[in-house]
Order: structure tokens, then C-alpha cells, then sequence
């Protein structure tokens, strides 16, 4: 059974969000999150005691994006090696609790292959646990990094398409601390750009369905004391139409091995006006992003969320007459039927460049992917 509960927590100030963390108490290793479903109106840390609970906060959205759900699974699993629970179990159960985000699965495996090398070494379940904890810190640790070298090459792409500074950027979903075990991905580059004094304004999309934008990257920007303004999904039309938008910094929750990126619903349409409109559109994503095995955008498995969150408004922290806390304010008749994907999915020739750790590739082919697929294994080994 899943097991976890919340606790209040100090803030950390404007540029240290302990997005996930390993914590140790006398009671047992737990894996603690900071809830992001309850943020931007309170800071509170879910305390996770095993998988399930994990499980539950993975779906529930409590702890998301790319890289950081691949930090989950993998201390999921050393969580579940470490309490004497069956790794096989819970890496199965982590690795299908999202299906589009492929660095979640790459992660459960890194983790569960170490538990499994330790065994067949020779070493017991303890020894087992302990090099799964290992891979997981480990990968925290790579993804901090990653993130710092995705900052500095995409503030030079920046500079190179945009001399002179003063930047506009359009920014989709949220793609900074809270998705990362550093800065983040786009979001990271457009706050180097911030502290570089080159970003004039953050056009933050508000992000349908559950406003990510709105909830969680304005967030992030009011505490890095970014210049930004909140839009909805809609109004970004216009705002390309007055010539208000220089570039578009997005993220990845895959990339396929063609160069089609799927990344959160909203990302297509402003690929499209990003065309239109001779405007730089940029995807920001770890090289663990890239997905060999999946050929092609059409190949991509979109995510479908409930309806319930298109059709009603939760709002747990915002008591209102007539609505329970943490139940669902309805905004469409009884028995709408919502057309709620996760994701959408960005062709090539649609992308000016994607940025990675480890290089920028542009343009976008799958003969260049490839190449920096295996450069980038080879700096592994």
C-alpha cells in the first residue's frame, strides 16, 4: 500500500527548490517531494515510505517533468531495494506511471541494472541497495550538471541568433528547479539569460490543462526576480502578431530518434506560429530525452489525463462556498466529455535547434541526433 504523508516546510529561498531529495530519519530511508500540486500557494513536502507512494505522487503530478521523473524512478527503486520490498515489482510500477516522459523508464533502469549487477557479483540484497542508491544519486548529480552546461550552450545559441541582447522569450509548461536536479532546462536558460542582464521579458503560457505555466514557472521567476508576464495559451498568437516574441524556449519530454519532439500540450501550435512568424523555436532537453528506439514522432505514446481536469477547477488551498476542499469546481455542464492529452508532439522542420548538454543540434535530422546519441557515449565511458 502506498505510504506517505505531507509535511510543512521552511522556504529555501529564491534559487534552492529541493525539488526531490534522499532523507535518512531513524523510522527508514524515505524519498521526500516537494508537492508540487500545492504550489504556488503553500511550499509542503510529501514524504514518500515506499514505490506505491511514489507511484501515486508520479501520476498525481505531485512531482513531474522529464528529468526529474527520471530522478524518482531511480530512487524509487533504491527505496524499495532499501526497505526490503521486491525491486522487480517496483520498477515496473515507476517505470508505467507516465508513459511519455522516457527519462522516467531510463532512469528506473539505471537503477534497477545496478541492484542487479551488485547480485550477480556476488553481493547480497544489501549491497544490492545500496548500489542502487548509489545510481540515483549518481544520477541526481549528472542531471545538476547537464543542466548547468544546457544553460550556458543556450544563452550562446541566444547570443548568436539574437545579438544584442535584451531578449523576449516565450516559455510553455515549466521547465526549471521543479523538473530538475538543477536549474532546469529552458527555464534555466532564460534565467542565465536574466542574470546576464540580456532577458528583457518572460512570456510565461499559463499552460492548459492544469497550468503549469501559470502555477509553477511564474513561480520560479518570481523567485529568481525574473522580469515576466503570465498569458493565456490563447493570447500567444497575438502577441507573435506585434512582434512581441524574439524566441521560444521550450522543453522535452521525448525525443524521438527522427527529431519530433513531444513535449506538454500547447508546444505544436507554437512551433506553427513560431514559422509564421521567423522566430527562433528552441527545445531544451537532457541528452537522456533522446529516445533511439522510438523512430518517429507518430510513435510517440501521448499521454491522456481524466477529463475532470479540463472540466472542473481544484483548488484545495482556496477554500469556496459550496465546494469541499480540495474538490473539483465544475466550469462546464454535468457529463462534458474533454479531449485532455498530456502532450503534443513537434515535427523537425518545425524546431530551429535542440539543445542538449553535451551540443546543439541544428538542423534538426536524425543523422545529427545520432551523432551526438553517440558522443555523448562515449564522454560516458
Amino acid at each position: 500500500m502506498a505510504d506517505h504523508y505531507a509535511q510543512s516546510r521552511e522556504d529555501s529561498g529564491p534559487t534552492e527548490i529541493p525539488a526531490i531529495r534522499w532523507h535518512e530519519p531513524p523510522e527508514g530511508p524515505v524519498v521526500v517531494l516537494l508537492d508540487q500540486t500545492r504550489l504556488p500557494a503553500e511550499e509542503v513536502e510529501l514524504v514518500c515510505t515506499d514505490a506505491p507512494a511514489l507511484v501515486e505522487a508520479i501520476r498525481t503530478l505531485a512531482v513531474r517533468g522529464a528529468p526529474l521523473l527520471g530522478i524518482a524512478g531511480a530512487y524509487g527503486v533504491a527505496l524499495a531495494a532499501v526497505r526490503g520490498f521486491d525491486v522487480g515489482d517496483a520498477a515496473r510500477d515507476l517505470a508505467g506511471a507516465r508513459p511519455t516522459a522516457v527519462n522516467l523508464s531510463a532512469g528506473v533502469r539505471r537503477a534497477q541494472e545496478a541492484h542487479q549487477a551488485a547480485l550477480s557479483a556476488g553481493g547480497d540484497q544489501e549491497a544490492a541497495a545500496a548500489a542502487a542508491l548509489t545510481a540515483a544519486r549518481a544520477l541526481h548529480r549528472e542531471d545538476a550538471e547537464a543542466s548547468a552546461r544546457m544553460a550556458g550552450r543556450g544563452l550562446a545559441l541566444l547570443d548568436e541568433l539574437l545579438p544584442g541582447g535584451g531578449h523576449r522569450v516565450l516559455t510553455h509548461c515549466n521547465t526549471g528547479a521543479l523538473v530538475s536536479g538543477g536549474e532546469g532546462t529552458a527555464f534555466a536558460v532564460a534565467l542565465a539569460a536574466h542574470r546576464a542582464g540580456q532577458l528583457r521579458r518572460l512570456w510565461v503560457d499559463e499552460t492548459r490543462p492544469l497550468l503549469q505555466g501559470a502555477r509553477l514557472t511564474a513561480y520560479e521567476a518570481a523567485r529568481n526576480g525574473m522580469a515576466y508576464t503570465l498569458l493565456t495559451d490563447s493570447a500567444a498568437g497575438s502577441l507573435f502578431a506585434s512582434g512581441e516574441v524574439d524566441a521560444v524556449l521550450v522543453g522535452a519530454d521525448r525525443i524521438a530518434a527522427d527529431g519530433s519532439v513531444a513535449n506538454k500540450v500547447g508546444t505544436y501550435p507554437l512551433a506553427v506560429l513560431a514559422k509564421y512568424h521567423h522566430v527562433p523555436f528552441i527545445v531544451v532537453a537532457p541528452v537522456t530525452s533522446i529516445d533511439p528506439d522510438t523512430p518517429d514522432g507518430a510513435s510517440i505514446e501521448v499521454e491522456q489525463r481524466p477529463g475532470h481536469e479540463v472540466t472542473e477547477i481544484t483548488a484545495p488551498q482556496v477554500p469556496m462556498a459550496g465546494a469541499e476542499s480540495g474538490g473539483g469546481i465544475p466550469v462546464a455542464p454535468l457529463g462534458t466529455q474533454a479531449y485532455n492529452p498530456a502532450f503534443d508532439v513537434t515535427p523537425p522542420e518545425l524546431i530551429t535547434a535542440i539543445v542538449t548538454e553535451e551540443g546543439v543540434v541544428s538542423p534538426v535530422t536524425a543523422e545529427a541526433l545520432a551523432e551526438l546519441c553517440d558522443l555523448s557515449r562515449q564522454v560516458t565511458i
